[in-house]
């Protein structure tokens, strides 16, 4: 059984190249999203046998607006494309209902692809594939963002993908779906098979530029090997309203890709050690109580998610960290194995602004006067659950 309404979503890009409309892929700035934009940018690429001049790609500024669709992304894509259009977005939209109905009001068709749950109904988009929404009866429901992608482009392509996209295709999925620490069940353990078996001589010239630094050889097992790339690429460099990430992913010139994952390299051993900072400094604090719920205004965002990482597996304990803006903050939150971030912040969704995400990986943002009272709400849901 297939993907509820995956085939309306090929068949409606397909739609759009055939009439040359433009597309407006926007994915969410995380690994899984940036892997999501290249695998559907490449399978329209694929389907015209030409780039399609009119495909273009966006991402958040996580630092300056936070995850997914919001509404300045909105204002710089209405701004650039006010013909309209057909927008899709990927590892995001299924929480973005104000900037959805804002963006069919300014012209333009949506599709949502995500895979985060659903809270408090559905976006008025035209199409929604997500196998977390209602009344969806495909089985597997713990795909990755690129997963579904991936799913995506064999429908748009109708059983014509190339073998080789293919596999470059499920190289992605696989790497994402590790990276956002998917269930390795099912099919996600189908893609992590398949897309690893020869991972280590990809036809990407961006993979191989990497791999030309980062060497299997000098690691214990192919899966510490992996944890490093993925590492350097979730990096969460711009330029404009583009990953650098993807950027190296699509570039075919192996002298750029060489120099671009340079780059990267540098930039992951310096998030790298920031991050290590702020788990001292934060280690330092009394960390009481059945939660971690610490902020400051001299956070990096973008930052606080491997933070919070770290400190669930050290504490085993709720983390909830925040960078604190002028009027509100936006976190990150991180929950032990078996504990729900989701449903421990609809207990108090009355004190955020939004929030969304995973049960064991979630996000919030919060006015700045609620940050103590969203706090308070936390600690009397978590010690209701002992």
């Amino acid at each position: 059984m297939k993907i509820k309404n995956i085939e309306k979503a090929a068949e409606r890009i397909r739609k759009a190249t055939e009439n040359k409309e433009q597309i407006i892929i926007f994915a969410d700035s995380d690994l899984d999203g940036t892997a999501s934009a290249v695998v559907l940018k490449e399978a329209i690429d694929n389907l015209l046998g030409r780039n399609h001049l009119k495909t273009a790609v966006f991402f958040p500024k996580r630092r300056e607006e936070g995850y997914g669709l919001n509404e300045k992304a909105l204002e710089a894509i209405v701004s650039q494309f006010k013909e309209g259009g057909l927008l899709v977005t990927l590892d995001c939209g299924i929480t973005n209902f104000e900037e959805i109905k804002k963006a069919e009001k300014s012209g333009f068709s949506v599709i949502v692809v995500d895979h985060h749950q659903p809270i408090g109904g559905l976006p008025e988009a035209d199409i929604i594939v997500d196998p977390k929404q209602e009344k969806e009866e495909h089985v597997f429901k713990e795909y990755a963002n690129a997963g579904i992608t991936f799913k995506l482009a064999e429908e748009i392509l109708k059983g014509e993908m190339p073998s080789l996209l293919r596999e470059s295709f499920l190289e992605l999925t696989a790497l994402a779906t590790i990276s956002d620490m998917m269930p390795e069940t099912e099919e996600n353990k189908e893609f992590i098979i398949e897309g690893l078996a020869n991972i280590e001589n990809s036809e990407r010239p961006a993979l191989r530029a990497l791999f030309s630094f980062v060497n299997i050889k000098d690691f214990n097992s192919k899966r510490d090997w992996i944890s490093k790339v993925n590492s350097v690429l979730n990096s969460s460099k711009m330029d404009g309203r583009i990953m650098a990430v993807y950027s190296f992913l699509i570039e075919s010139d192996p002298n750029k890709a060489r120099a671009m994952a340079e780059e990267l390299l540098e930039d992951s051993d310096q998030k790298h050690r920031e991050i290590s900072v702020l788990v001292d400094e934060i280690t330092r604090k009394s960390l009481n109580g059945s939660l971690i719920f610490e902020g400051s205004p001299d956070w990096n965002i973008e930052y606080l998610g491997a933070v919070a990482s770290r400190l669930c597996n050290r504490f085993e304990k709720p983390i909830f960290l925040h960078q604190r803006y002028e009027e509100f903050s936006r976190g990150t939150v991180r929950t032990p194995k078996g504990v729900d971030a989701i449903k421990a912040m609809e207990s108090c969704k009355e004190l955020l602004r939004t929030f969304g995400g995973h049960p064991p990986a979630a996000g919030f943002t919060v006015k700045n006067e609620n940050l103590e009272k969203f706090k308070k709400c936390l600690l009397d849901y978590f010690d209701g659950l002992k």
